[in-house]
């Protein structure tokens, strides 16, 4: 049974004796506050349905004229329209979709980067040798749930795990800590371990309330209830198992309804939006993870319905367009929640999403389902204003176009891997660990991109 399947079961427990005052509430042994100015925490905002990039960063020099004829009237951004960013980047001028504005003025402020043509790989290839079959590729291309797995470093049905929870497994022993890896949601193969599972932290109150057991309140009757569940033993192997489990989901959700309990409005100007309630709820608590000593954490959100088939730009709720702003916001007040709060150079956020989408666009004014796209990396340990990879070229059955009916599929340029192994090493992983966190880095030359301070 899942965890959370405990949830509704509040009314149905049974009359059990008081277990007194040293409830698991009181009771948590917490790290000391030595080790608070060494914290650094990584958060994922995953984007659901393959975001398509092309619309995130466009180029405003004569490659301009390539993007406009390949996307067309139903697609094209208007050039004047787009949030410019200061200087060039990898042979170009860019601006980024008009709704990402506030993102747009981070970037100038060198705050956020992008990262251009990025995509899973297994060693480098290019357009041609795709087409030619002449280079091994990453199996099931095009699909939402194998790609968004491969994304977040799936390694096939043997080893579930995801890159961030490998890495986490990988730090020294002084960095580590029972909750490193942290979902949001139902989403956690990024987080996940070889050998170690996810925590489950809910917005707003982070897992406070069981049922009809509030864990804030742990002399209440069903507070006890359900802690003194959390103390069976068995003797069986899978009663064991079951109540162990049980045992780690209460003592999560305690610690998180602790923190939150210590938790503070923080200062960004978040709006009405779940992403907005999402990112509000952490940044309210990461400085209590800071100050209860705790060194390295790993968060993934995911949020958005980015598969945009038809009907892709536009003011109805589900386009790209108005997405974007909702994105933006609630990304721009994340920054400067955490700027206030004394997280500056502590908290790196950034995007990924399925796979990029076709350049050409598709019936019904959409865009169908590609390979690389652009990612956004955000904080103040970033080294921003800047793009860098390879921006591909703008030309149906181009240079980097791998698809043989040339509807703008992009080869990526940069691995998933070469751009999450930058993230880690400057979470702490060391260079002799990034092969058994990342096995198919070692294809790369490259591997840290170097848009991180150390």
């Amino acid at each position: 049974m899942k965890r959370r399947a405990f949830l509704g079961m509040g009314a149905a427990l049974p009359a059990l004796g008081s277990i007194g005052a040293a409830t698991l509430l009181s009771s948590l042994s917490l790290p000391g506050s030595a080790a608070a100015s060494d914290y650094r925490a990584l958060v994922c905002v995953y984007l659901n349905g393959g975001n398509d990039g092309n619309n995130l960063l466009i180029p405003s020099d004569g490659a301009y004229g390539d993007y406009a004829t390949a996307r067309g009237s139903e697609l094209a951004l208007p050039k004047d329209s787009l949030a410019m960013l200061n200087g060039s980047s990898i042979g170009h001028t860019f601006g980024l979709h008009p709704a990402l504005a506030p993102l747009a003025n981070l970037y100038n402020q060198q705050r956020l980067m992008v990262v251009s043509s990025v995509g899973p790989l297994i060693v480098p290839a290019t357009a041609q040798q795709v087409i030619d079959k002449a280079v091994l590729v990453p199996p099931f291309l095009l699909s939402h749930s194998d790609q968004a797995d491969m994304q977040q470093g799936w390694m096939g049905d043997s080893d579930a795990s995801g890159w961030a929870g490998r890495s986490l497994e990988l730090l020294p022993t002084k960095l580590k800590h029972p909750i490193s890896a942290v979902t949001m949601d139902n989403s956690r193969t990024l987080v996940l371990g070889r050998h170690s599972g996810v925590a489950f932290m809910q917005g707003g109150q982070g897992a406070r309330w069981w049922g009809r057991a509030d864990l804030a309140q742990p002399g209440s009757y069903w507070a006890q209830s359900i802690n003194r569940m959390a103390q069976w033993q068995f003797a069986n192997d899978y009663e064991a198992e079951f109540s162990r489990s049980f045992n780690g989901s209460v003592s999560e959700s305690t610690l998180f309804t602790k923190a939150f309990m210590q938790a503070q409005t923080p200062a960004g100007d978040f709006g009405n939006s779940y992403l907005d309630s999402l990112l509000s709820s952490l940044a309210s608590v990461l400085p209590v993870f800071k100050a209860m000593g705790y060194r390295r954490q790993v968060f993934q959100l995911n949020w958005g319905g980015f598969d945009t088939h038809s009907a892709q730009r536009g003011s109805g709720p589900n386009t790209q367009d108005s997405q974007f702003a909702v994105l933006a916001k609630a990304l721009a007040a994340f920054d400067q929640a955490n700027q206030a709060s004394g997280l500056n150079l502590d908290v790196t956020t950034f995007t990924m999403s399925d796979f990029g989408r076709t350049l050409r666009p598709a019936s019904g004014a959409g865009s169908d389902h590609a390979w690389a796209s652009h990612w956004l990396a955000m904080g103040g340990a970033v080294a921003g204003g800047q793009v860098v990879g390879r921006f591909p070229s703008l030309v149906l059955g181009g240079v980097d176009d791998g698809d043989r009916g040339k509807e703008g599929r992009f080869v990526p340029a940069v691995a998933t891997d070469q751009f999450a192994s930058t993230l880690m090493q400057w979470m702490g992983l060391p260079s002799s660990a990034l092969f058994e966190a990342f096995p198919n880095l070692h294809n790369f030359k490259q591997t840290n991109l170097g848009f991180m301070s150390t």
